[in-house]
């Protein structure tokens, strides 16, 4: 054992961003070989654990940003950084359960006139994502009655995650795109960091650690759902996350499309023959130089953000004196995009300013089915003044407990993490302001993250994230990110967003400890017990 606990001090106090390649590179073949006899879980935790280096976006506000008053005014100073879209709150609804989420994009699918368009880490291959496809096929031959067919199906996914194995996404859904090729892409992100010697030395199971296409949007005509959940059967039935579905909200499904489409165009597209190519004038991710493709790819994404943000800004400057509308703008929904190999930082930062100007008046409950927060947000958090209410998995929800190999270690190297940064906790004297939760609940997964944001007293969250990132290593640095900024001052959704936190804002005495198998607080009030 002394080697392994060797190795793992090493890589824990000297691990950097800088010296990632490097480790990446040399610990393949160790780790094949450890894994043989148990193995560790360095080769993936590892590229958890640097700190993130980019600053929060300038604190100092905006004058006199017009719009919806009162608590958006504490959130303003975004729309000079990200497209802020203002729409009626009612249109906004939270979706409960797996088979919720399920069902409601299987009704979509099927009563979609324009356009679907999905975006994954990846499609599963068993019966309930059968039928999901075979709905898609059920629309597009339903479009094609008309003369001229106008359904597009637009699938992004990841490369590495969707080509594993013989049966895999791109053979789910090859024959949609035998079968209509005018009116189906496949778009197929390779990260530019998983290239040469690197390429073909880690084994298949471990490629996606080094970066992967991870936003969750799923997208229906001018319908959308966000979520943090991908496109297999487990997070159709017994896997918790969160979505939110936005009705009738064309803006911002336009950006979302936009923004896939964009992501797809520097992607590799998927062929009937089940062959990859890129698109004509488009760098290759592994192939091409790596410098000119994230240059390239931030550009073709960069252009869908700052186009949407100067669009609205001229937007909200022509409706501020309309005085005819009946339903209130009383909701911003702002998109927050982190692709990090691409030089796109823009959900860290903002994220990062979110902690830094949570005062003393304010609770923020945060969330993340893998605990494992970069240094730099353990550090806001430690140095808040606000309260904080955070929830993980506990190591039986954990999606690896029970996996075999170097993967059946990572829950209880998460619980490590956690019980290192709640003995922080304590040395600062932070019990009574931090209070760490694990979720438990028999024969289910957790798979949550996000951000609720409560300030002055009020029982009613103001803010919240929802969205892909897991607030670790991973989502800043190496993989494709995605969410969305909730600011409401919409009292029913207010409400909806207030299942989150009721539960705990309810109870003044908490058990301030390592506490174990306490149920969510999500949008799921029934999975709560409290603190033990």
């Amino acid at each position: 054992m002394a080697a392994p606990m060797a190795w793992k001090r090493l890589v824990f106090s000297v691990y950097t961003p800088a010296f990632s390649w490097f480790f990446t590179r040399v610990t393949d073949r160790f780790f094949r070989t450890r894994e043989r006899r148990r193995g560790s879980t360095v080769l993936l935790l590892a590229p958890l654990l640097a700190e993130a280096d980019s600053g929060p976006l300038a604190s100092s506000r905006p004058p006199g940003f017009t719009g919806v008053e009162g608590l958006h005014s504490r959130f303003q100073w975004m729309a000079d950084h990200v497209p802020a879209f203002r729409v009626p709150g009612g249109r906004i609804r939270i979706l409960h359960s797996p088979d919720e989420f399920y069902q409601t994009m299987k009704v979509r699918i099927k009563t979609a006139k324009s356009r679907v368009v999905m975006a994954s880490l990846y499609l599963g291959t068993g019966p309930l994502e059968q039928d999901l496809v075979d709905c898609m096929e059920e629309a597009l031959e339903r479009s094609q009655e008309d003369h001229v067919p106008d359904l597009k199906v637009s699938f992004l996914l990841d490369y590495t995650r969707g080509s594993r194995g013989k049966h895999n996404s791109r053979t789910m859904l090859l024959p949609l795109l035998q079968r209509f090729p005018e009116q189906m892409r496949v778009s197929l992100y390779h990260t530019p960091d998983l290239r040469g010697l690197l390429r073909l030395l880690v084994p298949e199971r471990f490629n996606e650690t080094i970066g992967v296409q991870h936003i969750k949007a799923y997208l229906f005509d001018n319908s959308l759902i966000i979520s943090g959940a991908n496109l297999s059967d487990s997070y159709f039935t017994n896997r918790q996350d969160r979505y939110v579905l936005l009705e009738d909200c064309e803006e911002v499904a336009d950006f979302f499309a936009e923004l896939v489409g964009a992501v797809g165009d520097v992607s590799l597209q998927l062929h009937p023959d089940n062959s990859v190519h890129m698109m004509e004038g488009m760098v290759h991710p592994y192939k091409g130089n790596r410098a000119e493709f994230s240059a390239s790819a931030q550009r073709r994404i960069m252009e869908v953000v700052n186009t949407a943000r100067v669009r609205q800004s001229m937007l909200e400057c022509s409706d501020i004196l309309d005085s005819d509308r009946t339903v209130p703008n009383d909701t911003w929904i702002i998109p927050l995009v982190q692709m990090k190999p691409l030089g796109i930082h823009l959900d860290e930062q903002v994220t990062q300013r979110l902690l830094i100007e949570a005062g003393g008046d304010s609770v923020v409950y945060l969330t993340s089915g893998y605990f494992n927060l970069t240094r730099t947000y353990m550090q806001l958090v430690l140095g808040a003044a606000a309260d904080y209410r955070i929830l993980m998995a506990s190591p039986e929800v954990n999606g690896f407990f029970g996996a075999k190999g170097v993967a059946g270690a990572i829950p209880e190297a998460y619980v490590h993490l956690a019980r290192q940064f709640y003995n922080k906790v304590c040395q600062l004297g932070q019990q009574s302001r931090v209070h760490l939760h694990e979720y438990h609940r028999p024969n289910w997964t957790f798979h949550a993250k996000g951000l609720w944001y409560y300030v002055g007293g009020r029982d009613r969250p103001c803010l919240t994230l929802i969205g892909s990132p897991n607030f670790g290593y991973r989502s800043v640095h190496r993989d494709l990110e995605a969410q969305i900024a909730i600011a409401t001052e919409n009292e029913e959704l207010q409400m909806q967003l207030q299942q989150v936190g009721l539960p705990l804002s309810r109870r003044q005495n908490f058990i301030v400890c390592w506490c174990r198998h306490i149920k969510a607080w999500l949008e799921c009030p029934n999975t709560f017990e409290g603190p033990l």
